[in-house]
């Protein structure tokens, strides 16, 4: 237990720090809000950091005081054992939430509540003495980390009093089974004179009137929580959705409400959401605080967010028609961000510090990557530079796309299954090429938004867009960035060697041709990139001194010796890092920091790191499953010069906040998280098995052999002679060719379906 609470403190330095109180030289603006007192919203923290800890452990709720705005209240469920104790539990049933059934696997029985048959474990049948000390509490959501599982103990409500949170909540959800049984929850509370306690929730009108009188002595604050609307409310037999249209009533024995999120911004069967509600501005009018409940990072919410789960909180708090008066959440940090960090954040916002936002695809996260509609969705979002991979068409025309294979973001099985094959010098399996079609054909294909967390996770993007926008050429692309002004253009050039030895296409050539007639070479106002991860094509370029080279390091590698920074500076200005050469992951834990970017600094080599995505399921646990924290943990903790993502509107959010300036003096500021201190916390038995190190970048591997001459193709056509005899596998490779692209195929219509 002292092992513990010493790697807990650890976590707390490391990775956190406490908020700053603001000196009166940095005060900051007081902001207007539309919650019914005009204070600002209230972060309600269910059973702690319960996104991370299992639900109301002791290390749950001290992260949750450490890492949340100064003014956190704490939620407790309330449940009750045999002998009267009260416990923090998040249900009635020890099942989901402890390590019971392991410990009394025949113990079962089935008790009927609110009218309906529950079978399991249940806490009214053990004491309190046999809980706390044989059970121990695990995550009751299962995508969520184990590792802590059966370590820590279950905590009485003391237990949470005794952290001293800001505010305390308590939610009393079962008092009429618990009344049935001999246990009375008002009596409990009475016996702790509702010392500490600020708000008392139900969904129990009797209850609630029960102990109206004692809560207004100690001015503790009574919340009557709506469920289902169509569930019965136990004491007047009514649905929920009838005691919704009396909100006057609820006056007369409450001053707030507390309601599913759902119920304010209710969402279609396609998962985007509804015109809102009525019933934040009816609770209002009623003189009723409205708390929303039902907030987790880790949960899939309407597309409208776009994975961002910030963006969601703002819909509840800053939509500049109404405020709820408070969010209960899972993941206190990151409803203290939003509401703190980037409610009113109007207007273009200058940004804290250097760090370049650099998209991928364009705004790929909202639409078709390298579209139109990609492109002006980045530049209304804030992106410093938009990018496009050159591809090139069977008849040279140049255009923007991710990958020169058309069968991930175009519906081109559809039309030209026919044309597929295979190119092993680009990618191992079979494909229809973008330079085995021309480009009037490319253009009569669809596009299609590439969801890569569709077949692991079934994190579909945004489907009302799957097939928006139209491709672009380059020379389009580069006049859409001189008409929006943006700040620069990354140009990234494909398989340069393949396409002029193989195809005859020479992509530098149209590259170095598009960008001198859109006058891009001859100007400093607007950045250029080249990117490419062949130094030959960077050296290409290097006559055109405005110019920056970027080069790809595609591969994992965990150091950068000073001889292969020197030979990358001969060829580039910066470079292209994957995620886990800077931080490197086990298991969706963070286990270590490199000193990559030290190192290229030291050789005057910018840092550009990708491929930044919002999908929870691509983010460690230890950046709190929130694409914010995992930006300010390269950009302040790791010092990158730039991040390349499919969600601009995160990044520049992010960057355009106050609270990611650490140099500020300011009640709250977004800190990055420290590698392996969260990790550090678990049992040392419970943690995964340390993984080899990424291997330091080899100067060998920087050094790419000269790109070959542009092949007359026409010329090998007419004297090539004829074609090789086939091998004996080419009908079965025939074959097989064939079923691959059948099942893609079925598969693309079954997504599509």
């Amino acid at each position: 237990m002292l092992r513990f609470f010493i790697l807990f403190s650890l976590l707390l330095h490391s990775c956190v720090a406490a908020p700053k109180k603001p000196s009166a030289a940095a005060a900051v603006p007081a902001k207007k809000w539309l919650t019914l007192n005009g204070q600002e919203p209230a972060v309600v923290a269910r059973g702690g950091f319960s996104g991370l800890f299992p639900e109301s452990s002791a290390s749950a709720n001290d992260l949750a005081i450490s890492t949340s705005s100064p003014g956190l209240t704490m939620l407790c469920n309330l449940q009750m054992t045999k002998d009267g104790v009260g416990l923090c539990l998040s249900d009635i049933t020890l099942d989901n939430a402890t390590t019971i059934s392991t410990l009394f696997p025949k113990a079962q029985k089935t008790y009927k509540v609110n009218g309906q048959d529950l079978k399991g474990w249940f806490v009214l049948d053990y004491s309190a003495d046999t809980i706390f000390s044989n059970v121990s509490l695990v995550q009751n959501i299962f995508s969520r980390p184990s590792i802590f599982d059966g370590q820590m103990p279950v905590s009485a409500v003391e237990d949470v009093l005794g952290a001293k949170p800001p505010k305390f909540w308590l939610s009393v959800q079962y008092d009429s089974f618990y009344m049935e049984h001999k246990l009375s929850t008002a009596e409990y509370l009475r016996s702790l004179g509702l010392r500490g306690i600020n708000f008392i929730s139900s969904p129990e009108i009797g209850f609630l009137k029960s102990i109206g009188m004692d809560a207004g002595r100690a001015k503790t604050k009574l919340i009557f929580e709506f469920k289902d609307p169509e569930a019965i409310e136990p004491t007047t037999n009514k649905k929920y959705s009838e005691l919704q249209q009396n909100l006057a009533a609820i006056k007369a024995f409450a001053s707030g409400i507390l309601v599913p999120k759902d119920y304010i911004w209710p969402i279609d069967s396609a998962k985007y959401i509804k015109p809102a509600s009525t019933i934040v501005a009816d609770a209002h009018k009623a003189g009723l605080e409205i708390y929303a409940s039902g907030f987790a990072n880790d949960m899939i919410t309407s597309f409208n967010y776009s994975y961002d789960p910030s963006t969601e909180y703002l819909q509840f708090v800053d939509n500049g028609q109404f405020s709820v008066d408070g969010v209960i959440t899972d993941f206190p940090p990151t409803a203290s961000q939003a509401i703190t960090c980037f409610s009113h954040q109007k207007g273009n916002l200058p940004k804290a510090g250097h760090a370049l936002v650099i998209t991928h695809n364009g705004a790929s996260g909202d639409y078709p990557g390298c579209t139109d509609l990609a492109y002006q969705k980045a530049v209304d979002d804030g992106a410093d530079v938009i990018d496009c991979s050159v591809q090139m068409s069977k008849d040279g025309i140049a255009f923007c796309l991710d990958s020169a294979d058309l069968t991930k973001s175009t519906n081109a099985m559809t039309t030209f299954m026919s044309r597929a094959t295979s190119v092993p010098e680009i990618q191992p399996t079979n494909a229809i090429f973008s330079f085995d079609l021309t480009w009037a054909e490319i253009q009569s294909l669809k596009p299609q938004i590439e969801s890569p967390f569709l077949t692991s996770g079934g994190f579909q993007r945004n489907p009302a867009n799957k097939n928006a926008g139209k491709f672009m050429s380059l020379v389009d692309f580069l006049e859409l960035s001189k008409a929006k002004a943006v700040t620069g253009v990354l140009i990234n050039v494909q398989n340069a060697a393949y396409l002029a030895s193989k195809k005859g296409l020479g992509v530098v050539d149209a590259v170095k041709s598009a960008l001198t007639n859109s006058t891009l070479d001859k100007q400093s106002t607007q950045k250029v990139m080249i990117q490419s991860d062949d130094s030959s094509v960077l050296a290409s370029f290097e006559a055109v001194p405005p110019f920056t080279r970027v080069l790809s390091i595609d591969k994992e590698i965990g150091d950068a010796p000073k001889p292969s920074v020197e030979e990358i500076k001969k060829h580039a200005d910066a470079v292209n890092l994957k995620r886990t050469s800077l931080v490197t992951v086990s298991n969706s834990f963070a286990t270590g920091k490199t000193n990559v970017v030290e190192e290229m600094h030291k050789g005057n080599i910018s840092v550009y790191v990708s491929v930044l995505r919002n999908e929870f399921v691509s983010i460690v646990f230890d950046y709190f499953s929130d694409p914010t924290v995992e930006l300010a943990t390269f950009i302040a903790g790791n010092g990158v010069d730039g991040v390349i993502t499919e969600f601009p509107a995160t990044a520049t959010r992010y960057l355009r906040s106050p609270c990611s300036d650490l140099n500020k003096d300011q009640p709250y500021a977004i800190l990055p998280a420290e590698a392996g201190a969260l990790l550090s916390v678990a049992a040392k038995e419970a943690q995964p098995p340390t993984s080899a190190p990424n291997p330091p970048l080899d100067a060998k591997d920087v050094i790419d052999p000269p790109l070959p001459p542009v092949a007359n193709m026409a010329t090998s056509n007419a004297t090539g002679g004829a074609p090789p005899a086939p091998r004996s596998g080419t009908v079965a490779n025939a074959a097989n060719l064939g079923l691959t692209l059948l099942a893609m195929l079925a598969l693309g219509l079954l997504f599509t379906a």
